[in-house]
C-alpha cells in the first residue's frame, strides 16, 4: 500500500454522495435506492433541500445489499440486516488492528 492510497481513503470517509452517485457506482437504478431509503434501510442518509445525501460508507452498504438480493434472492430487510452485521464485523476487525 502506498502512502497516497491511505490519504485518498481518509478523504473519502468524510465524503457525502448524492443518490445518483451511489446508484451509478453500485450499478443500480436510482429507484432501487430510493425504495430502500423509503423503507429505512439506509439510516444515515439525509435529505438536504429535497436532495438525498449519503455518507461514503453507504456505497459499500448498497453494493453488499444489492449483491445479497441478487445472489441469494434475499428480501431487502434481510439484505440490510446482513449488511449491518458485515459492517459491525469490519468495525471490530479495524479496532483489533
Amino acid at each position: 500500500m502506498r502512502d497516497d492510497d491511505v490519504l485518498i481513503g481518509c478523504l473519502m470517509e468524510d465524503a457525502w454522495l448524492t443518490l445518483e452517485q451511489v446508484a451509478a457506482a453500485c450499478m443500480v437504478e436510482p429507484e432501487w435506492l430510493t425504495r430502500h431509503v423509503d423503507e429505512g434501510l439506509f439510516p444515515h442518509a439525509v435529505s438536504v433541500a429535497g436532495v438525498w445525501r449519503f455518507p461514503s460508507a453507504s456505497f459499500r452498504r448498497a453494493r453488499r445489499m444489492r449483491q445479497l438480493e441478487r445472489d441469494f434472492d434475499a428480501i431487502p430487510e434481510l439484505a440490510a440486516l446482513v449488511a449491518d452485521l458485515l459492517e459491525e464485523m469490519d468495525d471490530l476487525q479495524a479496532r483489533l488492528r
